[in-house]
């Protein structure tokens, strides 16, 4: 198969089905709770390989590779923080070989979580040492043949800064997401209009950003709606539904049907790079892709009609304008969404 860059897929396509969830997948291999996914790498490459042929199989054209925290603050927790690099390493290699070895175009985007860490001047990390970490992680996953960096789940921007220097320093093209948990805005505050802005002001430009994670995919299409007027393309990576405590374990109550309308809805919002976060697994990509090819591009949609096809959402608004309206339903669920 022919190696594809993601440049070369935003240009020539309308949309891109990127992966769904790694730690979801992870923990139903066996992963215990509290354990660094990262040095499964070393220790079950044969488990990290199906991570990645899952989401391929299921027709995505890009797939995150496993090194959410293979950056040194992260694996400290572990013991691990001189092997970033190394980890970093493996992981991009096993996804270069499921990807050589698809039957469609793959990008290998490799994964670059936070540090965990808060920045200064609220926190102790400053700007050299978390571009000194991104930069380690980056080039670890360069070493192993990933096509592109994927920061993800950021709630700051001096991390995002941070790691798009780190991507610069690296030579590597770059996509970033931030997760938009806490009444519309990141945890540090950032709403979408802010991050539109920062994307377009930084001097290494990702090629594309948005959302993942978050609170359910009604929460997150809003936010996509808040990207309005950009000229980078937008990523939509929205949890399957809402987690749900079920016989020990978390579930999300999204099902395969639920994905698929919002796939489609994200690509009527204005998002080009779609996929699904927590709790979204390879039949939930593989209806995706079903109803993205099949599904004729409609208008943008309103917020009444996202909140009739995927729920209610979790605040009154997106972060912005008036903060005082009155709380909004709390997100609910078609009768035919049940624990997936």
């Amino acid at each position: 198969m022919t190696r594809s860059s993601l440049q070369t897929l935003l240009a020539d396509r309308d949309w891109i089905l990127a992966d769904g969830a790694t730690g979801t997948q992870l923990f139903n291999m066996g992963l215990s709770s509290g354990d660094a996914p990262e040095l499964w790498n070393e220790e079950h490459p044969d488990r990290i390989k199906a991570l990645y042929e899952g989401p391929v199989n299921a027709g995505s054209d890009l797939f995150l590779t496993n090194s959410f925290g293979s950056n040194a603050s992260r694996l400290k927790l572990h013991g691990a923080e001189k092997r970033a690099f190394e980890l970093s390493k493996l992981a991009a290699e096993i996804g270069r070989d499921v990807a050589d070895n698809a039957d469609h175009p793959v990008v290998v985007a490799g994964s670059m979580g936070p540090t965990g860490e808060i920045m200064a001047p609220m926190g102790s990390l400053t700007h050299e040492t978390a571009v000194e970490m991104f930069h380690e992680q980056a080039e670890g996953l360069k070493a192993g043949g990933a096509d592109v960096l994927w920061v993800e789940t950021i709630s700051a921007p001096e991390e995002y800064k941070a790691a798009a220097e780190a991507a610069r320093l690296a030579d590597m093209s770059w996509c970033g997401t931030m997760s938009f948990d806490t009444a519309g805005r990141t945890m540090m505050g950032l709403t979408a209009p802010k991050l539109t802005e920062l994307a377009r002001r930084l001097p290494h430009k990702p090629l594309a950003y948005g959302a993942n994670c978050g609170v359910g995919s009604s929460d997150l299409l809003r936010t996509v709606l808040g990207f309005e007027n950009s000229s980078q393309s937008i990523i939509a990576k929205g949890n399957a539904g809402i987690p749900k405590y079920h016989d020990g374990h978390i579930h999300y109550d999204g099902t395969p049907e639920l994905m698929a309308d919002y796939a489609v809805l994200a690509r009527d919002s204005g998002a080009k790079i779609i996929g699904g976060c927590c709790g979204t697994t390879p039949e939930h990509l593989r209806q995706m892709r079903e109803a993205l090819e099949t599904r004729p591009k409609g208008p943008k949609p309103t917020l009444e009609h996202i909140e009739k096809q995927l729920g209610g959402f979790s605040s009154a608004n997106d972060g912005t304008g008036d903060q005082s309206q009155a709380p909004a339903r709390r997100a609910t669920r078609r009768r035919r969404n049940s624990v997936a």
